[in-house]
């Protein structure tokens, strides 16, 4: 069910996206349990950020100079070795919630990238003519 109480609504007052239900009403529990996971995460995403901040896209780096991507890439790998470790034979939900959560900030952060211009950047722009 989304935030306004109506599945199929397609986006609640929040503004939070909801699943639509499709024409084929056949589809219409496949969106909905999408919805649900969703849901699910983004929530989880926004509780994280209340507790320890932005620290996944602005980390304050006492200890680690990585740059905010390096660093979810290195979470992320962690995820799939507690994965590949057979962390998902013995019903670890979290894991996979959590790689879902760091692949979702690993796409807002790409998006938050500034465009850069190969001719004009100074650090690709080294002997080209």
């Amino acid at each position: 069910m989304g935030h306004c109480g109506w599945a199929g609504c397609g986006v609640c007052t929040a503004g939070h996206m909801v699943a639509r239900v499709p024409d084929n009403v056949m589809e219409a529990p496949f969106a909905i349990k999408v919805g649900e996971v969703l849901e699910q995460i983004e929530r989880m995403l926004i509780e994280k950020n209340r507790k320890y901040g932005n620290s996944a896209l602005e980390p304050i780096g006492v200890f680690s100079k990585l740059s905010p991507k390096e660093g979810l890439l290195i979470r992320i790998d962690d995820k799939l070795k507690r994965i590949k470790n057979g962390s998902l034979d013995k019903d670890d939900e979290d894991v996979v919630n959590d790689l879902i959560g760091y692949l979702v900030l690993l796409k807002i952060h790409a998006k938050e990238l500034p465009t850069i211009n190969l001719k004009t950047d100074p650090f690709f722009n080294q002997g080209i003519t």
